[in-house]
């Protein structure tokens, strides 16, 4: 077991604060992680993330060796739009879980990244390995990847600035009757259904910008752009104002179009790479389903 020893100068404010600001190759998260596992002690004492450091403090972290993943690697296809040794881009199926759960232990993106990757990032845990963010089961499109711990910090840091591009294309229910909007929203779990969320007052901040850009009757074809991401924004939000995903089984109407899941695309995605800085934007298709959807709402008009 790795050892990591701080001593505190002038550094103000709660200890996971802290020493993820000292300590750049971990992730808050981690730091936070550990602190529950008490892993982390001051002054030889065990203690919780909200603890704040005084001068003089002496903080010791024991690394834990690294767990043995648990999960099995599959000989999945997947599609790699890009890849080097930071990062990978997939464009992911409609219909792939990104990573494990009770319901779904294999047939996962992450069963297929253990089987082609070699190497992935460990800090968001033994199930998630490499997944800097995801997408739902039953949307397609791009996401990114992280191959090491510095890169995934990097990655996630532009998450939360705000600084990536991730766009979206949706077929929405309803005609509307803007060219662009922005709704700003909070979002939080649903009190009347656990598994769904919900516009609710004190949830967490979440923007979207959206841009129309082709009416059929009965329903609209959108881009939209995620300025933060909270678990089922798109979805929550176009329910929200009144035009629900074409498709979606949790929030979109009973009577809808056919096909996998709601209609719903990653369709562009954009990051500072972790060690060059340079801007890399990735662009995926529509699914074919999706496309032929969209002609047959043509023909109908």
């Amino acid at each position: 077991m790795d050892q990591i020893n701080v001593k505190i100068k002038q550094e103000k404010g709660r200890i996971d604060k802290v020493l993820s600001d000292l300590l750049k190759d971990h992730s808050r998260s981690q730091i936070q992680q550990w602190l529950k596992d008490q892993n982390i002690t001051v002054n030889g004492e065990i203690t919780r993330s909200n603890y704040k450091v005084k001068e003089n403090d002496e903080i010791s972290i024991n690394i834990p060796e690294p767990v043995e993943l648990d999960v099995l690697a599959e000989d999945i296809p997947i599609e790699i739009v890009y890849e080097d040794d930071d990062v990978l881009v997939i464009n992911k199926p409609q219909g792939m879980v990104v990573h494990p759960s009770a319901g779904h232990q294999d047939g996962t993106l992450v069963n297929a990244l253990l089987y082609h990757i070699k190497d992935l990032s460990s800090i968001n845990g033994i199930i998630r390995p490499g997944i800097v963010h995801r997408i739902d089961k039953d949307t397609s499109g791009l996401l990114m990847v992280a191959k090491n711990d510095k890169a995934h910090i990097a990655l996630a840091e532009q998450l939360k600035d705000k600084t990536s591009i991730r766009k979206y294309i949706a077929l929405v229910h309803g005609e509307i009757a803007h060219d662009k909007g922005e709704i700003n929203a909070p979002i939080g779990r649903s009190k009347n259904d656990r598994k769904m969320q919900a516009v609710i007052e004190g949830g967490k901040p979440a923007v979207t910008h959206f841009e129309v850009l082709e009416r059929f009757e009965g329903f609209t074809l959108v881009q939209l752009q995620l300025e933060t991401g909270r678990t089922h924004q798109i979805r929550v939000h176009m329910k929200y104002i009144g035009y629900p995903v074409a498709g979606d089984p949790l929030y979109g109407p009973r009577k809808t179009l056919k096909g996998n899941g709601q209609f719903l695309h990653a369709e562009v995605l954009g990051f500072k790479h972790p060690t060059t800085g340079q801007m890399m934007v990735f662009e995926a298709p529509l699914p074919e389903l999706f496309e032929k959807t969209l002609d047959q709402l043509r023909n109908n008009d």
